[in-house]
């Protein structure tokens, strides 16, 4: 019997597979298909004769988790102590499992703001909990009175997602404000800020829940170096937490993977000597601006893109079509893979809209632009 018999394969799995069976440009999945930067590969290339293939301690080789704590305090001024407030993931899917897995208990309920990514409410579900799936408005602002309508004295978690993946939408100073009002009225629901697109903003400025000095002690934030470094399939992450948080979820950690990839903890912590974050927006932000300017022509309206390296664009002037059917035409007749937004929402609710990947050689997107040009 089923533990989760309404959830089914992911839809990132179901549009990859199709793009591979028929051939077409995989801008559905978001992984970069660049290489990764020359200094990191080098790193890998001289530790791998070294002595770093055993178990690191469970909660990360301690070089790296000092450095994590300078990133942190450089990134955002605030000051977290290595041993008992940073732990080093899996990837920050496993750390949001984790996290909810150690915190969420059997009836109690979680709120999580659609469109979401799809890892959030599995957990919830394994744990006899209750995901309570809120909408955000239709241009993926917040709806602080709608939210706040939602929590209840069985509320334990409210899940947020800045920059917002699948819209790049980032929270604003008023989006904090209203959440530290909602949150003061209900001082036993925590926070979970999945911000593992932190260091890929553009215009406007990325404030993270680190900065929020009413938040932190009842907040814990996820990070992913996979996305921040291009290396996703490293699968590396890391939870910050106040320690009363982070003692109960390292409990889960601890038997759910113990400890991490020992070369990758290696060689990140290395890397982090010589690498400048600020190059990791810059570069997505002339990735995003390239692939607008490619389709700025088109019959796809292209949404505002704040942050990550996802475009979300409507095809309300092409096709009537759900958005399901019409990713699917896109793969099949076009040769193009993306991601339907309707699959976000607990609903289904479909907007005409579409996410496209641009973490992708210019090669591929230019590509990928002819194709959709002949739309």
């Amino acid at each position: 019997m089923s533990k989760l018999p309404n959830i089914s394969t992911s839809i990132f799995t179901v549009m990859s597979k199709m793009a591979a069976e028929y051939n077409a440009i995989n801008l559905s999945q978001g992984f970069p298909n660049f290489p990764v930067d020359k200094r990191l590969t080098d790193i890998v290339a001289k530790l791998a004769k070294e002595n770093v293939h055993q178990y690191t301690p469970m909660s990360g080789y301690a070089p790296l988790l000092s450095k994590i704590a300078t990133l942190v305090k450089n990134s955002y001024g605030r000051t977290v102590q290595p041993e008992t407030e940073l732990l080093v993931t899996a990837g920050a899917t496993q750390a949001i499992f984790t996290t909810i897995t150690a915190l969420i208990k059997n009836n109690d309920d979680v709120i999580i703001l659609d469109p979401s990514y799809d890892c959030y409410e599995a957990p919830v579900l394994l744990c006899n909990a209750n995901p309570v799936r809120v909408a955000l408005n239709d241009d993926y602002t917040a709806n602080w009175e709608i939210i706040e309508k939602a929590c209840t004295s069985k509320t334990k978690m409210i899940i947020i997602n800045n920059p917002h993946n699948p819209t790049g939408k980032i929270l604003t100073e008023s989006d904090f404000e209203a959440l530290e009002i909602l949150l003061e009225k209900y001082p036993n629901i925590l926070l979970l800020s999945d911000e593992v697109y932190e260091y890929i903003t553009f215009e406007e400025k990325h404030i993270s829940a680190h900065t929020r000095e009413k938040l932190l002690n009842r907040c814990v934030m996820v990070s992913s170096f996979g996305k921040s470094f291009h290396v996703t399939g490293w699968k590396v992450g890391y939870l910050v937490a106040p320690e009363y948080l982070m003692k109960e979820i390292k409990k889960v950690h601890q038997f759910l993977v113990f400890s991490v990839n020992s070369i990758c903890q290696f060689a990140i912590s290395e890397y982090l000597d010589i690498v400048s974050i600020a190059e990791i927006g810059k570069l997505y932000q002339e990735k995003r601006d390239y692939f607008r300017q490619l389709l700025k022509d088109s019959r796809f309206e292209l949404m505002p893109c704040e942050g990550t390296y996802f475009q979300v664009a409507s095809y309300a002037a092409i096709s009537n079509e759900n958005d399901v059917d019409f990713c699917k035409r896109l793969i099949i007749g076009h040769g193009v893979a993306a991601i339907p937004i309707s699959t976000f929402y607990a609903d289904g609710k479909d907007l005409k809209l579409i996410r496209f990947c641009f973490a992708k050689d210019n090669a591929t997107l230019e590509e990928a632009a002819k194709r959709l040009y002949a739309i």
